[in-house]
Formats: structure tokens, sequence, C-alpha cells
């Protein structure tokens, strides 16, 4: 007889998946949640925007892309879920928005709880990090679409700021400076062009001891993406900080323009920072152009603020104390000085 388990889909081990999560989801609550997982919604008491005068709601959706691949071939899947939440809620923070809740998508061949449980327990964490509810989640079974041990994740997330609080490119001026923020390697983009250069290219394997990195080739590329959430909260509460960037696909320059007017353009110094061995490592073992490097990888900054003159070094040590290495960068020009308006020049 045909049954929904003999076409691939187990409802118990997707039940066991939800119970072994639930000690996680408790880690990642805020107090305006309402009950908890299991129904068809997540509620959140949104009374607490009450005390905005004039609340704006932020939201974004990511995934993490081919990473998963990694975590999938280590079979470890309990930090993927810090990419995820990296992803969503420090696109958020870049208007100055404080991240509320979030919501999580796993698709996946064959639930496992165990691996289910894992990659949870990863997202709840990042989000207890950064301050975030894990509101809730939906975890899909697609059999004959995905093998057994074939996974994706995604998710979407709500913040809110006040208007007149907001952060972007209508407040940055000549004279400003840039701040960088250092990544914590790849974070979760570019890994079509990395996967392609050591696996396919070089042949390399995730075990592969590599003296430039101190470690195996797969512990690095599945180091977790740097969560810039509270610090950099806290640098627009304090600071006088005009816009954030935050560098994810298309790179440092292509992101940092997104949040420039076309009355001023950027000089972004290279000599400010070094790169961690990966990036090297990418552009040795693929003979991979620095300018798609440039375009494809974080290069070693996660998260760009500019801020006022006089807030650039404090804003420094504020970095610094809640765990966040930060240099100065660069600085903001009229148009035309460091290039056309609304540009970057990495020099």
């Amino acid at each position: 007889m045909t049954s929904y388990a003999s076409a691939g889909v187990s409802i118990a081990e997707g039940d066991r998946a939800v119970e072994l999560m639930k000690e996680w989801v408790e880690k990642a609550r805020r107090p305006e949640v309402v009950g908890g997982i299991g129904g068809f919604a997540g509620l959140f008491d949104a009374s607490a925007l009450k005390s905005y005068d004039k609340p704006l709601l932020a939201t974004s959706a990511d995934g993490v892309g081919t990473k998963v691949q990694i975590a999938q071939r280590m079979d470890k899947h309990d930090t993927i879920g810090f990419d995820l939440v990296g992803m969503l809620v420090d696109d958020l923070v870049v208007c100055g928005a404080e991240p509320l809740f979030m919501t999580d998508y796993i698709a996946c061949g064959k639930v496992v709880p165990e691996r289910i449980a894992d990659i949870v327990k990863g997202i709840a964490q990042a989000c207890a990090e950064s301050g975030t509810a894990l509101l809730g989640g939906e975890t899909a079974e697609h059999p004959g679409l995905l093998s057994p041990d074939e996974y994706d994740i995604a998710g979407s997330t709500t913040g809110v700021v006040e208007a007149d609080k907001l952060l972007g490119a209508e407040l940055v001026r000549p004279g400003d400076v840039v701040i960088g923020m250092a990544s914590s390697g790849l974070h979760s983009n570019g890994y079509s062009l990395v996967r392609h250069v050591f696996f396919d290219k070089a042949g390399w394997e995730l075990d592969r001891e590599v003296p430039e990195l101190g470690g195996t080739l797969g512990e690095e590329l599945l180091t977790p993406t740097k969560l810039y959430t509270l610090p950099c909260l806290a640098l627009a509460a304090e600071l006088e900080v005009h816009a954030m960037s935050h560098i994810t696909g298309g790179g440092l320059a292509a992101n940092l323009a997104r949040v420039l007017p076309d009355t001023v353009s950027v000089r972004f110094d290279r000599s400010s920072w070094t790169p961690q061995p990966i990036f090297g490592l990418v552009g040795e073992v693929g003979g991979v152009a620095q300018a798609d490097l440039d375009l494809a990888l974080n290069m070693g900054v996660g998260m760009v603020a500019i801020v006022a003159p006089d807030a650039a070094d404090a804003s420094i040590q504020l970095l610094a104390d809640r765990g966040v290495d930060a240099w100065i960068a660069g600085d903001v020009s009229e148009a035309g000085i460091h290039g056309d308006g609304g540009t970057v020049n990495l020099v």
C-alpha cells in the first residue's frame, strides 16, 4: 500500500526534529514573543512600537548560498546558522534598524532530526547573540528533488528604526571618515568561485592541511560569518554615524557605493588593512585576478561605517570594546576628486 512515508516523507521524523530544536529556539526569545513554536504563525507583541514617534519597519530575506555544501560535506551543521542570521540581521543594521525577529526555512531531501536540530541550534545561537527572536520557521522534506543528505536554508527578518534615526546616503557628506570592520573570513559570499578554485581546478580536499590557514581547508571555509549587529547598533546610538554598508555579494566597492549619494566619492585605502590568507590563496591557487576577487569576496572587510570626522577615533574604540577590529580605511570627498559621484575608488 502506498503511503506518505513510502513516498519519502516522514511526519514522525519531522515531529521529532521539532522536539529536538525546542531547547534552542527557547534561547532565542525576546520579551515580546507570544507563545512558543508549533503554531501556524509566530506572534510578536508590537505594542513595544508605541514608544517610537514614527517607527519604520525594515525587512530582509536571504540565504547562505553554496556554503551549505561545505557543511554537508563536512557533516557539521551547527555553524551554518550564523551565516544565515548574519546575512539577514546585518542588512537591517545598515539603516540603523534593530532586528526584532526572524523566521527560517529549511528544505531537505530527508529529515534527519539531529541534523535539523543542529542547524536550528546555530540559527538560535546567532539570534541570541544579535538580540533577535527566532519566531518560527518551516522544515520541508523534498525527496526526489534533493538527495537525502542535501538541504538549503533561507530566512527573513524584521526590524524597526525611528524615522529620524534612519541612516543612509542622504546623510553622507565630504569630509566624512570611512571605518572598516574586519570580517571573520569569507563569510558566505563567493563560494561558487571558491569551490571552483579549490575543488574543480586544484582538486583539493576539505581535510587538506593548509599551512597558510593554520588548519584544514574545510575548517577555514566553514568559519561562521561575524555578527556586527549589537556593536553597530551601539555605534549608531552613541556616535554620529551617517551610513553603514554590509559587505556581501558584489564585494566592497559595489556594496559601499549603494549608500553613497551622487555628490560624493570615496577613497578606500588597501594599505589600511591586511586581508586574511584565504583571500590571497583563492587568487594564487585559482589564478584569479584582483578585480575578480574584489567583485566576489569581502576581502577581509565585513562591514563599513561612514562617520563624522570627529567621531572616527571614538568609533574605533567603541567597536574594539565590543570585539570588532576596526580602523580608518578611507575618506569621503566631493564627486570628481576620488572618482565619479557615488563611486568607491580602491587604492
